[in-house]
């Protein structure tokens, strides 16, 4: 012992570090018992695995011909031969404006700045709306921002026109791959990919030589000029073929995976729109998803940043002109063609067999890609440096190609367009335009080489091998979708049969805070004009289970439903208005306002009609007859028990469908309390539906028809609330706040 230290001291540290170390040894444990839990279905039920093998002319047959297949393919081609275009031509136009490489980079690369702008939009768009019509515009645009990109005056000018085409073409990754995944089978998915891909880069590759022959003919003797007519031109063909877009079919949502899981396809009435916040919150907790968007970023850096700087260095260093830099660019093309040829069938067959391959195959290419980089950049003459950028681009374009395949089926398909956005942010923004920003700043004393290597091979072999391990989470992944679609299923067959549907179902709920899981599997249903009480000890999940129902909180798995409506997307605005309405715990009142401003406050939601409004404080003060005493009084000086009679009276001005009230005896006096348990059962009496989290026993069964027993997230106990009492174990555990037996 030090002479500092006193024997209590000592005791008190250890004490601590023993409590450290058992708080640490049982969320290790919670960890692997959740682990062990993890809904799982044996691959027959997983979507597209252990089913036969599909010919690609009879998988486009059952999605309706090849129509669709063919005009987004057209399209997509279209963006490839523009973004190839500005790699080749990027010299000149440097030349033109006069603007350092860095600056022509970042011009260049930072067009994934603008699609990734426009993507989360029209991700949000696809999943909520019909997709053709966004396809159909979005294409005429593209078109005309890339014909003024050729009429640009100055750097500041062909920056803007990049900005429109970034904007424009956002479509073709997010709304273009939920069309697809609707369209056609899951079993040619991959093959639909890579073709797609594939005549993208057959029509990228022949680019080069295409927009450097432009350029060339274009110049007259001394200029510099003729890349504009490479843009003049290319927006010809895209508008033709936005103009087929719009004659296309638009797909049922969904139709594949029902098909292959449920052996039926059907459609829901109404369903209403995603939120996009509950969207991205769904999406970060798909664990194949956090697991790779490093990957996806070293796809951007390899795929759109590295190939200007190399253009750079051709001319700079070789002194290559831009048809031969597009002659040398077509002869590396070419072999990433043949390649997604070769990988498009691989694709379906491993995952028919062994899904958790194909992340793997993804991983390994974006990994193993690094490696020849720095061979490539070594090289002294113009062939070696071709060839061996070559195997670089292989592996990265069709690694790219099986972006879509893997996206469709991981992603809930309410959310696919969605899902798709995020994964573009990573791609485009962090990849493109971070590698477009750092070339900006780097590219002109580092110079091509250097910022090449250090952009792509630690991105390359980082997000690789983080990728490659994020391929076990596939199966868990694909469960959870599995689990969605038979509930759905279920649903589907009960409101098409006699049965009662629930005014309130909660089915299958999962929720955690961070890593801390704090639900459980909870399901239960709440019929109209029914009073249903949350009980259970402190932390036991009960106000948790309140926020995912207003749509607070988003659950990792599981579904609410409103009479029979999937809300579990929807936004807590649009659940509220469909009469969701939560009387939350504590102050719900502005104490420095009056109660009638209070209550005007409350309605303000319904101001456009101030006949409606006036009928509805009416209405509540007819509940509330002491209010109606006091409505010039300022709330804050009102009594505890008066301020949630008072926020109460708020939360009915809105006429909820479903009522939830979080503790509603909490620090009030009993004779508080009994006057409002005489207005619950005024709200009981007009089939007011009620679900209430309470601590008091007493309370509970007083109001409630039926409860609910929460234990550390789960179910313990569900029946009559006079049930409820004869259970010693439960009855203890809600009047002592001690676990149960």
């Amino acid at each position: 012992m030090s002479s500092g230290e006193t024997p209590g001291e000592t005791g008190a540290d250890s004490n601590a570090a023993s409590l450290a170390a058992s708080v640490l040894a049982e969320e290790a444990a919670r960890h692997a018992e959740q682990e062990t839990n993890q809904i799982m279905f044996p691959d027959e039920l997983l979507p597209g695995v252990n089913s036969a093998g599909l010919s690609l002319k009879k998988g486009l047959a059952m999605g309706g011909g090849a129509a669709t297949f063919v005009v987004l393919a057209i399209l997509n081609s279209l963006d490839e031969l523009q973004m190839a275009a500005i790699s080749v031509l990027a010299p000149d136009i440097r030349d033109t404006f006069g603007v350092s490489d860095g600056t022509i980079t970042f011009i260049a690369s930072s067009s994934g700045a603008f699609v990734v702008l426009g993507a989360i939009p029209m991700g949000w768009a696809a999943d909520r709306f019909r997709r053709i019509p966004i396809i159909g515009w979005s294409s005429i645009i593209f078109g005309a921002m890339v014909a003024m990109s050729g009429w640009a005056v100055n750097a500041f000018t062909f920056f803007w026109a990049r900005f429109g085409v970034g904007i424009a073409k956002a479509n073709t990754i997010p709304v273009h791959s939920s069309v697809i995944a609707d369209t056609y089978p899951i079993g040619i998915r991959g093959r639909i990919g890579a073709i797609d891909k594939g005549t993208g880069r057959l029509l990228a590759v022949t680019s080069p030589i295409l927009v450097g022959a432009i350029a060339a003919a274009a110049n007259g003797p001394g200029e510099i000029d003729g890349w504009r007519w490479a843009y003049y031109l290319l927006g010809i063909p895209v508008a033709v073929a936005a103009i087929a877009a719009f004659f296309l079919k638009e797909p049922l949502r969904g139709r594949w995976e029902k098909e292959d899981v449920l052996d039926e396809s059907f459609t829901e009435d109404d369903p209403l729109p995603v939120s996009m916040d509950a969207a991205f919150s769904r999406l970060m907790q798909i664990k194949t998803i956090k697991t790779v968007v490093v990957g996806f970023s070293a796809l951007g850096f390899g795929l759109f940043t590295a190939p200007v700087l190399e253009n750079l260095w051709l001319e700079d260093e070789f002194g290559l002109e831009s048809f031969e830099r597009g002659a040398w660019g077509t002869v590396a093309g070419l072999a990433t063609v043949g390649a997604l040829i070769y990988v498009g069938p691989k694709f379906d067959r491993m995952w028919r067999e062994n899904p958790t391959r194909t992340l793997h195959l993804v991983g390994a290419l974006i990994g193993f890609s690094a490696i020849f980089k720095p061979i490539q950049w070594a090289m002294p003459t113009v062939p070696l440096f071709i060839g061996f950028s070559i195997p670089t681009l292989v592996m990265l374009s069709t690694a790219f190609a099986m972006v879509g395949p893997l996206m469709q089926a991981i992603v809930p398909y309410r959310l696919r367009g969605t899902g798709t956005a995020l994964i573009t942010l990573y791609i485009f923004f962090i990849g493109g335009t971070g590698g477009g920003l750092i070339s900006f700043m780097f590219a002109d004393s580092w110079g091509p080489r250097v910022t090449t290597l250090v952009l792509t091979v630690p991105s390359a072999l980082i997000g690789g091998w983080i990728m490659y391990r994020g391929a076990r989470h596939i199966r868990g992944d694909l469960s959870l979708n599995v689990q969605e679609l038979l509930d759905e299923q279920d649903e589907q067959r009960r409101a098409g049969g006699d049965g009662e549907v629930p005014a309130l179902q909660v089915n299958n709920l999962d929720f955690s805070y961070g890593s801390v899981q704090v639900l459980f599997d909870v399901a239960f249903e709440v019929k109209k004009g029914e009073t249903l009480a949350l009980l259970g000890t402190n932390g036991a999940g009960k106000s948790t289970i309140l926020r995912v129902i207003s749509g607070l909180g988003v659950p990792q798995r599981g579904v609410v439903r409103l009479h029979g409506r999937t809300v579990t997307y929807s936004s807590p605005q649009l659940r509220s208005q469909l009469g969701i309405q939560q009387l939350p715990g504590g102050k719900g009142v502005f104490g420095d306002m009056t109660v009638r401003q209070n209550l005007i406050m409350g309605a303000y939601v319904h101001r456009a009609d101030k006949a409606d409004v006036e009928r509805r404080i009416a209405d509540v003060l007819d509940l509330f007859p002491d209010l109606a005493n006091r409505q010039g009084q300022r709330a804050g000086s009102m009594s505890g028990g008066q301020q949630q009679m008072l926020a109460l009276a708020r939360v009915l001005l809105h006429e909820p469908e479903v009522l939830l009230i979080d503790e509603l005896s909490l620090g009030l006096a009993p004779t508080v309390v009994q006057d409002l348990l005489i207005l619950i059962e005024r709200l009981q009496e007009r089939g007011q539906t009620i679900v209430v989290v309470e601590q008091s026993l007493n309370v509970a069964l007083a109001i409630a028809d039926r409860a609910i027993f929460l234990e550390k997230g789960q179910v313990r106990f569900e029946g009559a609330a006079s049930e409820l009492v004869e259970r010693d174990d439960l009855a203890r555990a809600v009047f002592l706040g001690t676990d149960g037996g």
